[in-house]
């Protein structure tokens, strides 16, 4: 609802949709998520590849190495972007 009442809040800030999930099909709610975001008028930062992690009991997800290093590639390009954002 703040959203609603705010038009333009989230107008040129920078965000990244990312989803933890038991098992393939994620696909389809990471679009859902990057939808809403573009809808927002947001810059969004990419990784390497679908900003995605796997596991189902806690702590599983660290276990998902390659999904680990997309996180960390994904904050990277983050801070790329907010750096470049800050100094224009």
């Amino acid at each position: 609802m703040v959203l609603a009442g705010n038009k333009g809040l989230l107008k040129y800030k920078v965000g990244a949709s990312v989803i933890a999930a038991r098992r393939g099909g994620a696909i389809s709610a990471f679009d859902t998520l990057n939808n809403f975001l573009y809808s927002k008028e947001m810059i969004l930062a990419g990784s390497s590849y679908w900003n995605m992690v796997y596991g189902n009991a806690i702590g599983e997800v660290e276990q998902d190495r390659e999904g680990i290093e997309n996180m960390k590639n994904l904050g990277q390009n983050m801070a790329w972007i907010l750096k470049k954002i800050h100094n224009i």
